[in-house]
């Protein structure tokens, strides 16, 4: 409790923000069918609009977190925040497939913005043994934001189609301003202003292409694969069941909502001290490993909950795997806490593009083939984890005890 109250209650507003931009991506999902009919916009203009979101989330990650080293956390939160505003108010006007376009390109700008500042602010102000904590809180209000954000814009949306990202707008420059007057800048801005390494700008290919040299680039890797692997998961998830299974609407969203509400539930509570118990390296390895069995036992459950026992397992696994490498990372980071957040979104945004693309072009050889290579990958991630330890070790000793 007391990380959540120190430095006038940062961490949760912190939580706040990186929430309501998250909601705001699942406000959407309930709305979508009535906007294509109303815009006739076929499904593959709905798939291209989620790739716009992660692929302009991809390009401005590292800029952004380059940014928040030198300008300072507070400024990429508020500037991100206000243009999430923007977004939410250009899709409720939008009247042409062009404008969605053009909301979701500018949602995926300001989740760039804000994401490496919300974690390096995180990191800024909690020791290397709270920083698992502090990881855990983000991601649980990551978490609970995609959680909600359907639920909150199908019941918004019984007064009109537009209120619900008429709302989120108004809530977004509501976050920015209180942000603005109440968030004190990180502690560690001055320093890293002094250090002419944070500043030296470099463009988004020159850092992906240089992230290999980098001690965490295996945990980079970890974080694609992890992203992948649950895009592509959830992306086929619902027609994998409709077909095979022959599940309801309803009976999907229970599923997942229950798997994701029960993740949200470890990061807030035990995620610290799991972390904090058995170090990043083993707990990472082991999420890995869950994960890639889990997605193959899909393949031979034929029972309800047989379903619900798998699914509830994989995303507890993804959901502890996500903040672990995050904290992880953040403790070798030292001083370029945002170049490394912006690294992490960037190639989180990979994932969310590559997976959902591979999904579909296997579903339509094989229902059987998304969870199959999914499977693959997520046990070669396993076994490449299991080296990252010892490169740790090497690079920072304090990473893991």
């Amino acid at each position: 409790m007391s990380l959540l109250l120190r430095n006038k209650g940062a961490m949760l507003l912190l939580m706040l923000n990186i929430f309501l931009v998250f909601m705001g991506i699942g406000l959407v999902i309930p709305i979508m069918p009535t906007y294509m009919i109303e815009l006739q916009i076929s499904g593959s203009i709905v798939g291209m609009l989620v790739a716009a979101f992660s692929l302009t989330q991809f390009i401005f990650s590292p800029v952004a977190g380059r940014l928040s080293d030198s300008f300072g956390r507070k400024k990429m939160i508020v500037t991100g925040m206000l243009i999430f505003a923007v977004s939410e108010w250009l899709f409720g006007i939008a009247n042409a497939p062009a404008l969605l376009f053009g909301a979701r390109m500018l949602g995926g700008i300001s989740a760039a913005l804000i994401m490496p500042a919300v974690m390096a602010y995180t990191a800024d102000i909690t020791t290397p043994k709270e920083r698992a904590t502090g990881m855990g809180y983000i991601n649980a209000a990551i978490t609970t934001g995609f959680i909600i954000g359907p639920g909150i814009g199908g019941f918004i949306a019984e007064f009109g189609m537009r209120v619900p990202f008429y709302s989120a707008a108004v809530a977004g420059v509501f976050a920015a301003l209180l942000t603005l007057f109440v968030l004190p800048e990180s502690p560690m801005e001055e320093r890293v202003k002094a250090d002419p390494l944070q500043t030296e700008k470099q463009s988004l290919f020159t850092q992906l292409r240089n992230s290999y040299k980098e001690p965490y680039f295996l945990s980079l890797i970890i974080v694609f694969v992890a992203s992948f692997g649950l895009a592509n998961y959830e992306t086929v998830f619902g027609l994998f069941v409709d077909r095979k299974f022959g599940f309801t609407p309803k009976d999907i969203a229970f599923i997942i909502t229950f798997g994701s509400i029960a993740g949200a539930v470890v990061q807030l509570t035990i995620f610290g001290w799991i972390v904090n118990k058995f170090g990043e390296k083993r707990v990472i390895s082991i999420c890995l490993f869950v994960a890639g069995l889990f997605v193959l036992l899909t393949l031979f459950t034929h029972a309800y909950w047989l379903i619900v026992v798998v699914t509830f397992t994989l995303f507890l696994a993804i959901d502890i795997l996500r903040p672990a490498i995050s904290t992880q990372m953040s403790k070798l980071a030292q001083e370029q806490q945002g170049y490394v957040a912006g690294l992490n979104s960037a190639y989180t945004s990979l994932g969310n593009i590559a997976g959902p693309l591979v999904a579909g072009i296997l579903f339509d050889i094989d229902i059987n083939f998304p969870y199959v290579a999914a499977a693959i990958v997520l046990f070669v991630c396993f076994v490449l984890s299991l080296t990252v330890g010892k490169r740790v070790a090497q690079s920072n000793p304090v990473v893991e005890k």
